[in-house]
């Protein structure tokens, strides 16, 4: 038996990158799994998605969702349990990646950036907490610029990103007597269409990792397949870094 058959899984912002690899891997481990895209012009590539997952023998529901309106988050995880039945892992991944000088950053910069890196997660543990079972799993997908920031022009982006530290935290404080655990992962640079291996500052980025490597959306989702399985029953309240070695 697969670590999570008969389990259902909500992925935000999961049609590309990180998202993505980590739709696959849950459901290579067993699960069926629900996941939003933020616009129409995803639309192709979520499809093609659900038909990957599909052809691993799960069922696959995209939501088109924009993760900066609270109302849309809420829905998303009502549609999941209306599709599959039941909820068991939360994956709050839906990100976006504000970059430039403090000066330079717009009250609709700010309030967008607050809206899908804080707001819309607790949005969907809340909506969530209704279905979720004793063992039941909440996986936040934060920075490792949560803990060092070696570059100017993240301060939007790590602010906003560092505030899943700390809802992990009191989540897993507050749900531990529910059996349900909560964790962040904190990738480091990662090679995605947000972030290519191959775009400016990626030789930068390169060279501050202990490994001298980016790392692939594949090793952030192995992350995630942990805590969501069985070896993470008794991981919570914890930040797992996986940055080929940055901030060591």
């Amino acid at each position: 038996m697969s670590a999570l058959s008969g389990k259902a899984a909500l992925v935000t912002g999961g049609s590309r990158g990180i998202g993505a690899a980590i739709v696959r891997r849950l459901a290579r481990d067993g699960a069926d799994v629900a996941f939003t895209y933020v616009s129409a012009s995803s639309a192709a590539r979520a499809k093609e998605l659900v038909a990957e997952v599909e052809a691993l023998g799960r069922r696959a529901v995209a939501i088109e969702s924009d993760a900066a309106r609270a109302e849309a988050v809420a829905a998303s995880v009502a549609r999941t349990v209306a599709e599959f039945g039941r909820l068991d892992v939360l994956v709050n991944n839906a990100g976006i990646f504000p970059h430039g000088r403090v000066e330079d950053v717009t009250a609709e910069e700010l309030e967008r950036a607050f809206a899908i890196h804080a707001k819309a997660p607790f949005v969907a543990v809340q909506a969530a907490l209704e279905h979720l079972p004793r063992g039941g799993r909440i996986v936040n997908i934060g920075t490792n610029l949560a803990d060092f920031v070696p570059f100017t022009g993240m301060v939007l982006y790590t602010m906003t990103k560092s505030a899943l530290t700390g809802l992990t935290r009191a989540l897993a404080r507050e749900l531990g007597p529910r059996g349900i655990t909560v964790n962040v992962v904190q990738p480091g640079p990662t090679d995605t269409d947000m972030n290519p291996a191959d775009g400016p500052g990626a030789e930068g980025s390169r060279r501050l990792t202990a490994l001298g490597s980016y790392l692939s959306a594949d090793d952030v989702a192995e992350a995630v397949a942990y805590l969501a399985g069985p070896g993470g029953r008794l991981v919570t309240g914890t930040a797992v870094t996986v940055d080929a070695g940055t901030n060591a």
